[in-house]
């Protein structure tokens, strides 16, 4: 513990600025938008599939951007490009505010996906796992508890401002957070970049040769990679994104559900730390055949229970579910393609991971249109990452296997 606690002393610059990175990501992550989904549906006359298309449209859009605007962290300092992301993110929540068009709403959804989900996970996570080698599974575990704290206070926050100012003024304040308060402190922390130090502990050798973007393409380990990569994006996006239908569904409260945030944030933040440390241990590599086993629980869970507890728990799984996989696929990567061109790579990731969530609120609400069963189908999700989990046991050791190959004698 006393390691750790030096660790965090003497990294609290960069620590600090990861992690509100990712907490003001917030604004283009689902659970968050989503919290609008019943205003928008009534304000501009859209059915749960309709506002699932205009969701999948807006995500897909973002995810076709991303590994073409995600290169610039491979070209401009982390500090330049924060000077560029946060205030298009604090734009693109004017546009929510004040769109009255379905086209416009489409461009505001395209903005906080491209700009929140996207760019300011994609620079904090790059640029710390540049920062970091030997202690990167410890400090991305640090920076990605930014997505906690914001799934434990944003959700009550904004619940509670909407009905006393309304949906739109709320998305105003946003705006106003972001410019006044997240782009003066973030832009002044990563004004200097991390060097290694002296007293760095020696790393193990675990990175992979630095493989170029178009040599992974051609590489179809990725693809087999990418089947449990895309998993939670798809998931965890359809199951915020219709949470209002879901508690409507099991007769809920919104307000509830909206507490049972905290018990993910909770768990997730135990997990993230406790991963963080098994993944310097062992290696990622080592911990990505269970890392879908939680979210297949959490899925079960949602699709068989319906008692008013029911969100506790299944946010307990996914709290541990995404303890596991925001560290892990921050740290993977470096093991199987190399660092030099992680910015490049990472966005050609991440644009797959948007594209999925893209397609997750889409399908689903086109099959709750039709008449499908909404817990049959996230029983189907459950029974996905099971299987899943089991192909990735030959997966990660094989690609163990060649990273070791790869290194010099």
């Amino acid at each position: 513990m006393s390691g750790f606690i030096a660790f965090l002393r003497e990294n609290a610059r960069w620590l600090t600025g990861g992690l509100l990175f990712t907490f003001f990501s917030s604004f283009g992550q689902t659970f968050f938008i989503s919290l609008s989904a019943g205003h928008i549906r009534e304000d501009y006359g859209l059915t749960h599939g309709g506002f699932g298309m205009v969701y999948m449209i807006a995500t897909l859009g973002s995810a076709l951007t991303l590994p073409y605007l995600g290169t610039i962290v491979d070209r401009y300092s982390v500090r330049q490009v924060t000077l560029f992301i946060v205030p298009m993110l604090a734009a693109a929540c004017v546009l929510m505010a004040v769109a009255r068009h379905v086209a416009l709403l489409v461009l505001a959804i395209y903005l906080l996906r491209l700009f929140g989900q996207g760019m300011m996970v994609h620079n904090a996570v790059t640029a710390t796992a540049r920062w970091f080698s030997a202690q990167r599974g410890r400090a991305l575990s640090v920076i990605i508890l930014g997505h906690n704290v914001g799934d434990a206070l944003l959700p009550t926050v904004f619940v509670a401002m909407a009905a006393a100012f309304g949906w739109r003024s709320t998305w105003l304040a946003g705006a106003a957070v972001l410019l006044v308060v997240a782009l003066p402190i973030i832009s002044a922390l990563v004004t200097v970049g991390r060097t290694p130090r002296a007293n760095d502990p020696a790393p193990r050798i675990v990175d992979a040769r630095d493989w170029t973007r178009a040599e992974v393409v051609r590489d179809p380990m990725f693809y087999l990679l990418m089947l449990g990569v895309m998993a939670p994006g798809f998931i965890v996006t359809t199951v915020f994104f219709h949470q209002v239908y879901l508690v409507e569904l099991r007769g809920w409260s919104l307000g509830v559900f909206a507490a049972s945030f905290t018990m993910a944030a909770l768990v997730n933040s135990i997990f993230t730390l406790v991963s963080g440390q098994l993944i310097d241990r062992f290696s990622g590599l080592a911990l990505l055949p269970f890392v879908l086993v939680p979210l297949g629980v959490a899925c079960l869970i949602l699709g068989l229970l319906e008692a008013q507890w029911v969100p506790f728990l299944f946010m307990a799984f996914l709290g541990f579910s995404n303890g596991l996989s925001t560290t892990l696929f921050g740290a993977v990567w470096p093991e199987v393609y190399g660092l030099k061109n992680l910015g490049a790579i990472r966005a050609l990731i991440f644009s797959a991971i948007v594209l999925a969530s893209a397609a997750g609120p889409g399908i689903t609400g086109y099959l709750i249109d039709v008449g499908v069963s909404y817990p049959g189908q996230l029983l189907a999700m459950g029974l996905y990452c099971f299987v899943v989990s089991m192909l990735l046991v030959p997966i990660s050791r094989r690609l163990r296997l060649r990273a070791n190959e790869q290194q010099p004698a």
